[in-house]
């Protein structure tokens, strides 16, 4: 491993450690507050966060780029996976909800060929399909340990996928900065909603909630800056098998936050769906690799 794509290694394992322990915060939250009111503090706090750094850099929050039915839509993918997670880890083991949303790179794989026309050869096709069966591990439909609050981790992975399509046909001159904040503006008018259709009261917060909140903002708003500068410095491959480290640290915190037992099958599932995302991820980019050869060969000839 080269040393850009070491040093990217070591931020996206950073930034995994630190999505997982916010994760463990909105988790550590939601016992005492009520879940839409967990969802609601964190989209104000960063929406806030977002629109100072941007507004630090000189950028404005309110244009018309936020008209864009691509942002739109993105902010509502937003909305669909933000609330899926957070009701997910509130109802269900914060062990089984990562174990499921470590499915999202194949559910982009799979929305990027069903609706973006993008190839996808059988290899991946058979990665995605083993990965999802992975998930059914998890989830056990149909059995006695079922719990359907599990699928709104599925729900999660839909929109956020979703959301990573969408993004994808944003102009590149609207400021990551902004989608930022504009999504978690977003994340903070769905959850009022939400709040209101389930006749969940506001609890007015104490000093340690208080403290769990600053923690859960500084962790996510870092984990996303770190996951950032990796992408940008590292190349793909090298760094997918680095973002199922996320997994690894959310079954550790489970086991010592919560007194979690996450089961064989559970244990199972998410192997699977582990070993078909890094997969999935390397044929993706071995994939890229063949066509940047073969345009650079058309090229020269031409």
């Amino acid at each position: 491993m080269g040393g850009d794509n070491f040093r990217a290694a070591m931020l996206m394992l950073v930034s995994m450690v630190l999505f997982a322990a916010e994760d463990m915060f909105i988790k550590l939250l939601t016992v005492d507050l009520p879940f839409a009111e967990v969802l609601g503090i964190v989209g104000l706090l960063g929406w806030l966060s977002f629109w100072l750094m941007l507004k630090m850099q000189g950028g404005h929050f309110w244009t018309r780029e936020l008209l864009r039915p691509s942002v739109v839509l993105r902010n509502l993918a937003e909305i669909v996976g933000s609330i899926g997670i957070v009701v997910a880890l509130a109802l269900t083991d914060l062990s089984s909800t990562a174990a499921i949303m470590q499915a999202l790179p194949l559910a982009i794989v799979l929305g990027a060929a069903l609706f973006l026309g993008e190839p996808v050869g059988w290899r991946r096709w058979t990665a995605i399909g083993a990965g999802f069966a992975g998930v059914m591990l998890v989830l056990r439909p149909g059995l006695s340990d079922f719990h359907p609050a599990s699928l709104m981790a599925l729900v999660a992975v839909i929109g956020l996928a979703a959301r990573d399509l969408v993004t994808r046909r944003i102009p590149s001159h609207v400021h990551s900065l902004q989608l930022a904040a504009s999504a978690f503006l977003a994340i903070l008018i769905g959850s009022i909603a939400m709040g209101v259709v389930l006749g969940q009261e506001f609890v007015v917060p104490t000093p340690r909630h208080s403290l769990l909140f600053v923690a859960c903002m500084t962790v996510g708003v870092a984990g996303y800056a770190l996951l950032v500068i990796a992408t940008r410095l590292g190349e793909a491959a090298a760094l997918a098998p680095f973002r199922y480290a996320r997994l690894v640290f959310a079954l550790t915190l489970a086991v010592i936050v919560f007194g979690e037992r996450p089961d064989a099958v559970t244990l199972t599932g998410a192997a699977i769906i582990v070993g078909s995302g890094c997969y999935a991820m390397w044929r993706e980019a071995l994939q890229r690799r063949r066509e940047l050869r073969a345009a650079g060969c058309a090229a020269i000839r031409g």
